[in-house]
């Protein structure tokens, strides 16, 4: 049985939600979460803003150049953020790429 392939998030992946994910606003308690099959995650405001640009059109690097227009930031230094940020919820079977 060989274990499944570990997607890897760079500046070219393009990622979205996986399949059976949906970002929520949970107004209840003020703030959002994923909900994934059989499993709740509350990202911070950072990690909402990157997943609110994942739409599997735009790559990673584009997303960064998106966020650095909007906050007036350094594009690689955004990339550098949010590649890792992505690569963990990948790894959590958050997102596809």
């Amino acid at each position: 049985m060989t274990a499944p392939k570990r997607a890897i998030i760079d500046s070219a992946s393009r990622p979205r939600l996986a399949p059976s994910t949906m970002l929520r606003e949970d107004k209840a308690r003020g703030g959002w979460i994923i909900l994934a099959p059989e499993r709740v995650f509350t990202p911070d405001a950072v990690a909402v803003e990157v997943l609110h640009l994942c739409d599997g059109v735009r790559n990673c690097a584009e997303i960064a150049q998106r966020l650095a227009a909007t906050y007036e930031a350094e594009t690689d230094v955004i990339l550098a953020d949010i590649v890792p940020l992505l690569q963990d919820l990948a790894d959590k079977g958050v997102i596809a790429a």
